[in-house]
């Protein structure tokens, strides 16, 4: 099995924000971002595998600050997890106020990415090389936020949903329940 280091596909991208940008609130569109986000996840996969990937999944995306129209948007991408054909690409995106030079940390998200031949199917992708304490914890992490998400689907999916054993939860929350006799 061939594998790679970290290094060799990470990647970076810096653009200008622009009034074309913009939402209703004159802050960068979270649209416009994501599709950025999408971008550089895409470029960084497809550098690691060889091949170029499609997105399978994002996992969460917090916008944590406004970015503003004149800021320049950095994305950067690495690789942090890598299974038999998919590869989980970590996006850490940062805007810096070009007058005062503040910088500030945007979001944080995860792409699961998949490398594809010229068929359409998915393709082995080559391991990652893990030679930080910081390589190993991102792994681990998305690891277990696979395992998690599994979870997730299998207590969530419509066959073994009881949703007798959340009513008493969902009282609580802004919500009215009013089951009729069909369900």
């Amino acid at each position: 099995m061939d594998y790679k280091n970290i290094e060799e596909s990470q990647l970076a991208m810096t653009q200008l924000m622009l009034p074309s940008h913009s939402n209703f609130s004159g802050f960068i569109h979270g649209g416009f971002v994501l599709s950025l986000m999408d971008q550089v996840a895409f470029a960084c996969a497809s550098k690691h595998s060889g091949h170029y990937c499609v997105t399978a999944s994002v996992n969460k995306v917090d916008f944590l600050n406004p970015i503003e129209v004149g800021d320049l948007l950095t994305l950067k991408a690495s690789i942090n997890f890598t299974g038999r054909t998919s590869m989980v690409v970590g996006l850490k995106v940062e805007s810096e106020n070009i007058k005062t030079g503040v910088i500030k940390h945007c979001n944080s998200s995860y792409f699961t990415m998949v490398a594809k031949d010229d068929n359409g199917k998915s393709v082995p992708v080559p391991g990652l090389v893990l030679n930080t304490a910081d390589s190993i914890r991102r792994f681990a992490r998305s690891m277990s936020r696979q395992k998690h998400a599994r979870q997730r689907m299998e207590s969530f999916g419509a066959s073994e949903f009881k949703a007798q054993e959340h009513i008493q939860q969902i009282e609580s929350e802004n919500a009215r329940i009013e089951l009729t006799s069909a369900n």
